[in-house]
């Protein structure tokens, strides 16, 4: 059922019921793959999704490169981060090649095992990805990558080319590890980050080279993270489905939907879904599915959701598309 769901939403059209994805982070239980695994299938198991979006812990990707972060309570989940490895523009050049099946890779790498030995092959399952960019922002810092890319351009790109190495061989042993596609999330591509020129340079040559490497995947969904994404720009991105922040930012799904006929993913609000009421939660399902017709739309939020969500609005999420 669950696929069958998925795929009729990847077709512009809706099966039963048109698919309901929410995902957030599990501070602490994210350290280690045994635990990760196990409060990802929890979660799902709890709402009854119809897919499983594998959240890691934040900056995963940098850890084997020496980012060193901690968790300090917030509402999303994530980390600070403490020690970055980039200082200087020559370190770009020091980024190695990593193993890919080692360390926090590794790690993430098993939690993929663990989930789809824990919900079986119905269920479609994705790990998470980050851009390059993305990824080199995290590494040096967001104030820090903006100088780079303006001022040392041919540093950044050095680097950009060993992230995006790494990265595509990730993806490629996540696919091997179980999982049936990707959730390839970008906070570069918007123009609260960079302009669209710049993007296009530093964002676009390298995020192609990672998608390349999902190329076989059922199911690849392009998140684009932040104010005014450049949805025009990725429009052509070889992915099957967008995601952003459509009740804060603009498009809305109905004027995505006058632009696209790919998926679309979205239509909760976290703020709503976190502080509101179940039935305010349910109304707000309601009129996202008018704007879509409910086809072609996975209903879902804007990014992950806040770990004190309770659960009775996450239930609610999932009863006011189920109708």
């Amino acid at each position: 059922m669950h696929w069958d769901r998925v795929r009729a939403a990847l077709q512009g059209g809706v099966a039963d019921a048109p698919p309901v994805a929410l995902w957030r982070h599990f501070p602490q239980h994210d350290q280690r793959a045994e635990t990760c695994a196990q409060v990802h299938v929890a979660f799902w198991r709890r709402h009854g999704f119809d897919l499983l979006k594998v959240t890691p812990t934040s900056g995963y990707y940098g850890e084997d490169w020496g980012l060193r972060a901690a968790y300090r309570p917030n509402r999303e989940g994530v980390r600070t981060y403490l020690d970055r490895p980039v200082k200087r523009g020559q370190d770009w050049a020091r980024l190695r090649p990593l193993d890919v099946t080692a360390g926090a890779y590794g790690r993430e790498l098993r939690v993929l095992r663990l989930v789809r030995e824990g919900v079986g092959p119905q269920v479609p399952v994705l790990a998470t990805v980050f851009s390059p960019l993305t990824v080199a922002r995290t590494l040096s810092g967001d104030q820090a990558v903006l100088r780079y890319l303006r001022e040392e351009p041919d540093r950044l790109h050095e680097g950009l080319e060993v992230i995006a190495d790494v990265t595509s061989r990730f993806v490629a042993a996540c696919l091997g590890a179980g999982a049936d596609g990707v959730f390839f999330a970008t906070q570069m591509a918007c123009a609260g980050a960079v302009t669209e020129e710049e993007y296009e340079a530093f964002g676009r040559p390298y995020d192609l080279r990672v998608l390349e490497a999902a190329a076989g995947a059922e199911l690849v969904v392009l998140h684009a993270h932040g104010e005014r994404p450049y949805l025009d720009l990725l429009a052509d991105y070889p992915v099957h489905a967008f995601n952003w922040h459509d009740r804060r930012t603009p498009p809305s799904l109905r004027e995505a939907r006058q632009r696209t006929s790919a998926c679309l993913w979205g239509g909760v609000d976290e703020a709503t879904l976190a502080d509101r009421s179940p039935d305010e939660v349910a109304r707000e399902v309601r009129d996202a599915l008018q704007q879509t017709a409910g086809r072609g739309h996975v209903v879902a939020g804007g990014c992950v959701i806040p770990i004190d969500t309770p659960p009775e609005n996450v239930d609610a999420v999932v009863q006011a598309a189920r109708g």
